[in-house]
């Protein structure tokens, strides 16, 4: 589910170069923290900025010595998150983005960029 995903993605580099195609961490909510995602992001050599479910915890506490370590949770780097969750809910204020009602992915695509130069231009001024 999430490999092909990672295999379209590229990072910008500051300098000249080509551009990266790992990024250094992968922050996500509690939703993506299962052992298949985990297990894509670490053979790719990507940290995981994923929270463990509570009834993950448990499962894995009920297991014993054989449920594993916890996951280690970087807090200061999940903080940062909430950025990229209101920069969504800003362009989900559009209602044909948060629909999705367009038939054609290029008529979507133009929609969103659209609503990127607008929320540029509301920056800027």
């Amino acid at each position: 589910m999430l490999a092909p995903l990672l295999d379209g993605l590229s990072v910008a580099r500051d300098g000249p170069g080509r551009p990266r195609t790992r990024p250094d961490m992968l922050r996500g909510d509690k939703a993506y923290s299962s052992r298949a995602t985990r297990r894509t992001l670490r053979n790719r050599g990507i940290k995981a900025v994923i929270p463990e479910p509570r009834d993950q915890q448990q499962h894995r506490r009920n297991r014993g010595s054989r449920g594993g370590r916890p996951v280690d949770l970087d807090v200061e780097a999940y903080r940062g998150r909430n950025v990229i969750e209101r920069g969504y809910s800003d362009v989900k204020q559009w209602r044909g983005l948060a629909t999705r009602y367009d038939k054609l992915a290029l008529t979507y695509r133009a929609g969103t960029v659209l609503r990127a130069i607008i929320q540029w231009l509301n920056h800027l001024l």
